[in-house]
């Protein structure tokens, strides 16, 4: 499908936050997506895989998740001064605050004419353990999670007994978790810590593990696989047109 791309600045409880708008040109209603990005905000790869998930007939929407700690538009690089200051703002950004973004733009896009009022999440890194996050949201009925961090060391500041990995049974969707297996920041015991949660929450999810380093998504920089984005594109579509896809 043709895409079109627009921005919106929304209120939310910690400021204004600017989330960018990719979706068809086709008249009607489509499910949205909300898609996290990692902790460099919208670049390039961000932006390309949104439009990739719109072009198979999504509302996909790419806020900025750091939108109080920076001026808007702020796009961090791929360097080592932007891996520190979006590693600053990671880590002070609460959860609660995550969580009030989500509901504001739940608000917000069930309002417009071209979202349907279905909701899913998905992310990258930072952005796989928000799309988890929304998760918990009764609102978001499906979520796909790309080598989330953090979910299992609880290391982003929340309030006591506020972190994802100890809510997991609060989440009514179907998760999707993908993970590559030489990923320093999610290792192989971390990675099973999740899983067992799941299972011994009863959550409804499914799971996979590739031979692929972090980030194997991001078409920029030596660790892309394309082979495995491509399988990965596939099966979040699948995921999202089968869950979001409802009369």
């Amino acid at each position: 499908m043709i895409i079109q791309r627009h921005d919106e600045d929304i209120n939310t409880p910690t400021g204004t936050m600017r989330c960018s708008v990719y979706r068809p040109e086709a008249e009607g209603g489509f499910p949205c997506v909300f898609f996290y990005s990692e902790i460099f905000q919208q670049t390039a790869p961000i932006a390309r895989s949104a439009a990739m998930m719109a072009g198979h007939g999504f509302v996909v929407i790419v806020p900025e998740v750091f939108h109080e700690l920076n001026p808007i538009g702020t796009v961090l690089g791929y360097d080592d001064e932007g891996k520190d200051k979006g590693n600053t703002d990671k880590f002070t950004k609460t959860l609660e605050a995550h969580d009030s973004d989500t509901v504001a733009m739940i608000s917000y896009f069930e309002q417009e004419d071209y979202c349907t009022g279905q909701f899913g999440s998905m992310g990258v890194c930072l952005g796989g353990h928000l799309a988890y996050r929304a998760a918990l949201n009764p609102c978001i009925q499906s979520s796909f999670c790309l080598y989330a961090t953090d979910i299992h060391s609880n290391t982003i500041p929340c309030e006591e007994g506020n972190d994802s990995f100890t809510r997991t049974e609060e989440i009514e969707g179907e998760l999707v978790m993908v993970w590559g297996k030489q990923d320093p920041h999610v290792s192989t015991e971390g990675r099973q810590k999740i899983y067992q949660k799941l299972i011994d929450t009863d959550r409804f999810f499914s799971w996979h593990e590739f031979n692929g380093q972090h980030a194997f998504m991001r078409d920029e920089g030596d660790r892309y696989d394309p082979a495995i984005a491509l399988e990965c594109y596939t099966k979040a579509v699948a995921l999202f047109q089968r869950t979001l896809h409802k009369a």
